[in-house]
């Protein structure tokens, strides 16, 4: 069942007008032929209303009154349209308004199923549960009421079912509506039972109060004790339609349409169900009148469960079924056997067994008649034993599935329909135990079809049962089969809206021509949620260039797809991964969950779901949704992070090949890669990645190197051959590499040099592109042919030295430095006057070193990469410190202009002053990459958000305070100088505690000269103070004091100390996670830096555009490898995950839940044992003792008791 329509429907509230055309289709029954009753002297008729209360028309036919001696219906009743209906609200109850509907008992059931699912919102069921008998004032057993509790409720709350019983509050109906009330109060299930009544209209006490022509919303009612022929409604049911056939007082006439309408949803499938829904009747008790219900409900072919023992019909039934063996005539027989009547035998005993439970009966024969016609379909009729072994949600399956074989005559599999309701009903419980317990041989082809359904329908329990025995996905997921889950995302997903967005793009493309979702639209949303992260999905298969633009793309899918599609029938080639991304689209957790443990390369996938998770809650406007899509986020990072740092403990060597290996499952994604789009921070704080790092920012050099060395070996470059810095020699490289099993391969020795000397890794992906197909053919005993040729010593030292990013960095902050100092230099010593007496010529040097600046960001941002243009832009802008560049560039260009001229002169000194503080802060982000210092910054970043709002609330303050004390103090001051600094800087100074007493206290002495003459204060006389509210200016000022001294600056304190206390918990991550950053843009750069950066620049250009050498850095932390080192590496990282899951799968059981759980399976099995085996002994001694007194008496004389059977002696225990 839909939880969100069940909950929609539990609070929903139905205007009039949405409900006002009901009276129009549904109608009333009103007696129109007064039929008098014999037994009532004329008083009343035997529609069972007084004379008075019939219209007179009804009175007035007199011949009809005359000839006519049985009321009917059909023939002496009206239809009128309806004067009840709406929402019910039971006084007292307290509890959610129900709905019902006063109905003719011929309406027509489609439109009363369209009512209950469209406008009172029902959820759809599963399953219908129809309960019938034991009505009336007899009390219902106590052990009946445990099995309507603990059986019925539970196996339909388990199976999102309605139960249908009359709704009122006696007998059965009564019972179940507490049983439904207690079990949802007991029970944390989301399934919602869907109690209904149906009942006749003529039999509910206070009907009177629930009619209204015009509906009512809601309509009171009052539960009273009820007389004689009627009985209230019961309180806890969702919904009531109440059968009107005319009658008043009489039973039976809600049967005919209660009949139809279980029969219409019998045929209902919805709509990606793979078997209707299916009704099961339910007999418990019953009185004879019920016997014709029974038999019309069979000829239907509807299945019944009678529960034995509960008294009444329910009795003689289960004992005919059980008891009486049907002897078919011989061949030779006479006139009977033509007729096809039972034989005699059968009649007799039927009879004898009718008569022993209801010997009162008048008309026996037709009774007997209508009990033999229900004894011919004993096929459709179980017996349900309250001793029995199987759970009643057990025995309702196999009642389905016995009725469904009744109807369907072929089938591949017996068990096919059972597996079908399992899947429907959600009970993997069962299927394992019934079905899939090893004595079912189970092929593709009966699995296929439940697959789809389990899909579908978000049961992953189900999914992994059928993968482990026998469903080959490989063979199941072809791109046809995956389209169409695609199509069944709901519309109003977030995904779903998406891809109906591209998929009218394409129709409009297509003139208008109907089409449903292909992969085309899938690609599209996985390209706008993953970004370039990796290559496009799918796009190859539909023969799309990844490099087209989009519309170009467009025209050609729609000109592949008019045609036939050849990629249909194709098996999908990583089907694990197809569903994976199919179910985190949907933010289906546990699917998604088993999907990640199917597919390969664990830590990358888990990044990738993290990624699409987090773009998906930046599209959901709703909070609410928002929530479980982050939460499902951030349990794959976590599993990411768990499953990588189970992969490190075992080896790290392999560990770092997982973070910077290309992915041919994720189109050449690395896991450094996909966790940085995806923003994983917990997942960067691992210790595994952050040695990685660490090993590629110091290269070749030994990691704890002193920066002093660095710096004096940047000074004095020979120094890099003497023994001052240490370098990792081959043996270290020679020792890991000897850790690694089997031998490794070629690929395995550059990857191993790879680990430690991340400066190679161009050289070793241009050797595997250039070498890629002698690689394929490579042997075991000439892997070391294909090793870059080694580098004469003091050029190999050289590159390990200039090449590593510590060292580009330490050289930036070296010159960064001297830019500085250079820049203040100018500034506050040797800066020249405007041409032509300047510039000098170390402000030339300034202005060259400004110039190498704009040229790297130029570089950085519209060189390195493969983005469009615009792309590149906007990726360049996002980050904050490359707004700080563009800013203070911009500056000194508009400073540099300014200066130039005499006009303009002090102003471009004050740009350019101003300048040289942007230019300082940007120190801040280089030292980010200290560990004490990182973590410091991230802190004032976050306190430095906090002090916006506090200068909201002191800039609200200080113009309320300096602007009344300003008007106070001088009633004409038209200055605006004057004016600004009173209302504004005067008021902020009083907060530092400058506070110029002598002017805003008349009562003191001020020596400044002033007038109030107009004219001069017009000229820009200073005027003289109103003294006239002084006291009122002091205690504005008190008060002023108070509020920011005090109360503001206390709160931003505290503020302070909350962002600080909450953001050193995380800041360690959060710098760990910039650090990458940081190594990557070090990493990136050219060895010089500015302002020697432009030889390397220039160097560049050459190789570039003229020497045609391709670009190595957009390959950085990225390692191709191929056949047997790739597999090697995907096997082992798959073992990692098994040990990952397993030690999982032991912390879950471990826990006081699951023991629980399986403490509560293992004694509700002892007890049913328990209770079986007392009913073997009972037996036992039953029939020991029969046996004893037949032998105490004579051989030639019979023993006067009947052999005990089993199933009697139960029946009768259970009436005790």
């Amino acid at each position: 069942m839909n939880e969100k329509e069940d909950e929609e429907g539990a609070v929903a509230v139905m205007p009039k007008q949405d409900l006002s055309w009901i009276p129009n289709l549904l109608k009333k029954r009103v007696c129109t032929t007064f039929v008098e009753d014999s037994f009532s002297n004329g008083g009343r008729c035997q529609c069972g209303a007084m004379r008075d209360s019939h219209p007179s028309v009804a009175l007035g036919d007199n011949f009809s009154t005359a000839i006519v001696s049985h009321w009917d219906s059909i023939q002496h009743s009206s239809e009128q349209p309806t004067d009840a209906y709406g929402e019910l609200e039971f006084a007292g109850s307290g509890k959610r308004h129900s709905y019902f509907l006063r109905l003719s008992s011929t309406t027509d059931p489609s439109v009363v199923f369209d009512i209950m699912r469209q406008h009172w919102k029902l959820g759809q069921p599963n399953l219908v549960v129809s309960v019938v008998g034991g009505e009336g004032k007899s009390k219902v057993k106590s052990w009946v009421r445990e099995v309507l509790r603990q059986g019925l409720v539970k196996a339909a709350q388990s199976t999102g079912a309605w139960i249908i019983t009359s709704g009122l509050r006696e007998g059965i109906g009564k019972c179940v509506g507490e049983a439904v009330r207690d079990h949802a109060v007991s029970s944390l299930n989301v399934n919602k039972v869907v109690p209904i009544g149906i009942a006749p209209w003529g039999m509910v006490h206070n009907r009177l109060q629930l009619v209204d022509p015009e509906g009512s919303f809601p309509a009171k009612y009052f539960v009273q004790s009820t007389s004689r022929g009627t009985c209230s409604l019961d309180n806890n049911y969702k919904a009531f339609l109440l059968v009107d056939d005319g009658s008043e007082g009489r039973k039976g006439g809600e049967v005919g349409f209660q009949g139809r309408l279980e029969g219409y949803i019998s045929r209902q499938r919805p709509g990606s169900a793979s078997i209707d829904i299916p009704v099961l009747n339910m007999l418990i008790s019953g009185e004879v009148s019920m016997v014709e219900a029974l038999e019309i409900s069979l000829k239907n072919s509807m299945p019944w469960l009678v529960l034995a023992g509960s008294g009444g019909l329910a009795n003689l039934v289960s004992d005919i079924v059980e008891n009486v063996q049907y002897a078919p005539i011989s061949a030779f027989g006479g006139a009977e056997k033509e007729e096809g009547s039972p034989n005699m035998e059968l009649r007799e005993c039927i009879t004898t067994k009718v008569k022993k439970q209801f010997p009162s009966e008048q008309d026996m024969d037709t009774l007997v008649d209508k009990v033999l016609s229900i004894y011919l379909k004993k096929d459709l009729i179980s017996i349900y034993h309250a001793e029995g072994a199987d759970d009643f949600d057990t025995v309702m399956l196999k009642v389905l599935v016995q009725a469904s074989e009744q109807r369907v005559s072929v089938t591949t599999n017996p068990y096919v329909d059972e597996l079908k309701l399992a899947v429907t009903w959600n009970r993997v419980d069962i299927a394992k135990s019934e079905l899939f317990n090893g004595n079912i041989d189970w092929k593709y082809e009966d699995l296929e079809e439940s697959m789809t359904d389990a899909l579908v329908n978000d049961k992953p329990q189900f999914v992994r049962l059928f993968i482990d025995n026998g469903l080959n996905i490989v063979n199941y997921l072809t791109y046809c089969r995956l389209e169409g889950l695609y199509d069944s995302i709901s519309k109003s997903s977030q995904a779903g809206m998406l891809l109906q967005y591209f998929l009218e793009e394409r129709i409009n493309e297509s003139s208008g021509q109907t089409c449903q979702v292909s992969l085309y639209e899938v690609s599209l949303l996985l390209e706008d949620l993953l970004g370039e992260v990796c290559q496009p999905f799918y796009k190859s298969l539909l023969k799309v260039d990844a490099a087209s633009t989009r519309r170009k793309a467009l025209k050609r899918v729609c000109k592949a797809l008019k045609e036939e599609y050849s990629y249909h029938q194709t098996m999908c080639k990583h089907p694990w991964l197809c569903l994976f991304l199919w179910a985190v689209l949907q933010n289906r957790g546990e699917m998604a969950i088993l999907c990640w443990e199917m597919c390969g390369e664990s830590v990358l996938t888990a990044l990738g779901g993290c990624k699409i998770l987090r773009e998906l809650s930046k599209l959901e406007n709703e909070t609410d949704a928002k929530l479980p899509v982050k939460e499902l986020a951030t349990k794959f990072e976590c599993m990411a992070h768990d499953v990588f740092s189970t992969c490190y403990q075992t080896k790290a060597s392999y560990s770092y090949k997982l973070l910077i290996r290309k992915s041919n499952l994720w189109g050449d994604a690395t896991c450094l890669k996909m966790a940085m789009a995806a923003d994983a921070r917990y997942f960067f704080s691992h210790d595994g990645v952050q040695s990685l790092l660490s090993q590629i920012w110091w290269g070749d050099m030994q990691r704890g190197t002193e920066l002093w060395k660095l710096a004096l070996t940047m000074i004095i470059p020979p120094l890099v051959y003497t023994n001052l810095i240490d370098f990792k020699k081959a043996e270290n490289a020679e020792e890991v590499k000897s850790v690694i099993a089997p031998p490794p391969s070629a690929t395995d020795c550059n990857y191993e040099e790879t680990v430690f000397s991340f400066a190679d890794i161009k050289h070793h992906s241009e050797g595997d592109h250039e070498d890629s197909n002698n690689i394929r053919r490579i042997t075991k005993g000439t892997a070391t042919s294909f090793r870059p040729k080694k580098s004469p010593f003091w050029v190999s030292r050289w590159k390990q030295f200039w090449y590593a990013p510590v060292t580009s960095f330490i050289g930036n902050v070296v010159m960064y430095f001297l830019f500085l100092f250079l820049y203040a230099y100018v500034l506050l010593v040797d800066f020249k006057p405007p041409p032509p007496e300047g510039p000098a010529v170390s402000e030339y040097v300034l202005y060259f070193w400004v110039f190498t600046f704009i040229c790297e960001e130029i570089r950085e941002t519209f060189i390195v990469g493969s983005k469009m243009f615009c792309q590149r832009l906007m990726l360049y802008l996002q980050d904050v410190w490359n707004k700080f560049d563009v800013l203070a560039i911009s500056l000194f260009i508009a400073g540099l202009c300014c200066r130039m001229f005499s006009w303009s002169f002090n102003m471009g000194r004050g740009i350019l002053c101003m300048d040289y503080m942007v230019f300082t802060l940007r120190l801040i982000h280089i030292f980010a990459i200290h560990r004490q210092l990182g973590p410091q910054i991230i802190i004032l970043g976050k306190m430095i958000k906090d002090a916006f709002f506090f200068l909201f609330f002191l800039g609200v303050f200080l113009i309320a305070y300096g602007v009344a004390n300003q008007a106070l103090l001088y009633q004409y001051d038209p200055s605006p100088d004057r004016v600004f600094r009173r209302v504004l800087y005067r008021p902020y100074l009083h907060i530092f505690g400058h506070i110029p007493v002598e002017e805003i206290d008349t009562g003191k002495y001020w020596d400044r000269d002033c007038t109030d003459n107009l004219t001069l204060i017009n000229e820009g006389k200073e005027p003289c103070r109103d003294t006239s509210h002084n006291w009122l200016v002091v205690i504005l000022l008190v008060i002023f004091l108070l509020v920011t001294n005090i109360l503001l600056v206390n709160l931003l304190i505290a503020t302070f100390s909350y962002t600080f206390s909450k953001v050193q918990e995380r800041s360690d991550t959060y710098w760990k996670f910039q650090r990458y950053n940081l190594i990557v843009e070090y990493h990136s750069r050219p060895t010089l830096a500015p302002p020697f950066i432009i030889l390397s620049l220039i160097n560049l250009l050459i190789k570039r555009n003229l020497r045609k050498v391709p670009s190595t850095k957009l390959h950085r932390f990225a390692l191709q490898l191929k056949g047997k080192d790739a597999n090697r590496l995907v096997k082992w990282e798959t073992f990692q995950k098994e040990n990952f899951l397993t030690l999982e799968s032991k912390k879950r059981r471990g826990t006081d839940s699951e023991k629980l759980k399986r403490m509560t399976a293992k004694v509700d099995n002892v007890d049913r044992r328990l209770r079986g085996l007392e009913s073997d002994i009972e037996y036992c001694t039953s029939s020991l003792q029969w046996i004893m007194e037949a032998l105490s008496q004579s051989s030639t004389v019979k023993s006067p008791k009947a052999h005990p059977t089993r199933q009697a002696f139960i029946s009768a225990s259970n009436e005790k």
